[in-house]
């Protein structure tokens, strides 16, 4: 009887998630995980968009202004082109325009991180360090767009070592910060997605991996919005002109 229910147990478990991908394949879900990854990235579209028309207001300069637009409008598209590729995943057909958007997918992630680390590098005093730090920061998000394209679910472990390099050498530049105000808040964030880059690996591994790597990013990027909403706009005095 136990190991009846231990089996009954397991294959409700199974049903869950498909197996492992194999190399140079996707991984595709379940329908009720297909569900869950809509619902986890695709409600925080519209809050998102909101999200930036207050830091767009809350800018008391233009240098902050674009600053605002530079971190909102990659975080809406990261909220945005996920949703649009999870569902276009659900419904199964359209197939170019799902791999366009499954390319698009892993792409703006390297244009959330750039634009995650560019408020900073732009309005923070970091010892003449910031400008270098940016044109670094946006040239290996351009590098790792163009990896995508051209070697698009290939080499899936040395695609993460391509994240966690671009998501965290920069980080060492921002211990330079002359006012260390927010650094606290930008160093949760990262870690957050970096405790999240388990559960992005784990899919077929553990049911709705990917819906719970999703989560990680919403917090990450709650707790960078924090910190630039709070640290970085609003306030004139603390602004250093990119360039001088």
């Amino acid at each position: 009887m136990a190991s009846s229910r231990k089996m009954a147990s397991q294959r409700d478990f199974n049903r869950l998630m498909n197996g492992r991908a194999k190399k140079g394949e996707a991984y595709v879900p379940t329908d009720v995980e297909h569900v869950a990854n809509i619902i986890t990235h695709g409600f925080w579209v519209i809050p998102s968009a909101l999200a930036t028309l207050w830091m767009v207001y809350r800018s008391n300069t233009y240098l902050q202004y674009k600053m605002a637009l530079v971190y909102g409008l990659a975080l809406t598209a990261l909220f945005f082109v996920s949703s649009m590729f999870h569902c276009l995943s659900f419904i199964g057909r359209y197939r170019k325009l799902r791999h366009f958007f499954h390319i698009g997918d892993r792409a703006v992630i390297y244009v959330f991180i750039a634009s995650s680390y560019t408020p900073w590098l732009v309005l923070k005093d970091l010892g003449g360090l910031g400008d270098e730090t940016l044109v670094i920061v946006w040239t290996m998000a351009l590098s790792g767009i163009l990896y995508q394209y051209v070697f698009h679910e290939q080499y899936k472990w040395l695609e993460i070592v391509f994240y966690l390099t671009i998501g965290v050498c920069p980080a060492l530049v921002t211990l330079t910060m002359r006012e260390t105000a927010g650094l606290y808040e930008l160093a949760l964030g990262g870690m957050t997605y970096i405790a999240g880059v388990v559960f992005f690996k784990c899919d077929g591994i553990i049911p709705f991996a990917h819906a719970i790597w999703h989560c990680f990013v919403l917090v990450g990027a709650m707790l960078h919005y924090y910190a630039i909403s709070a640290y970085l706009l609003g306030r004139e005095k603390d602004e250093v002109i990119w360039g001088s």
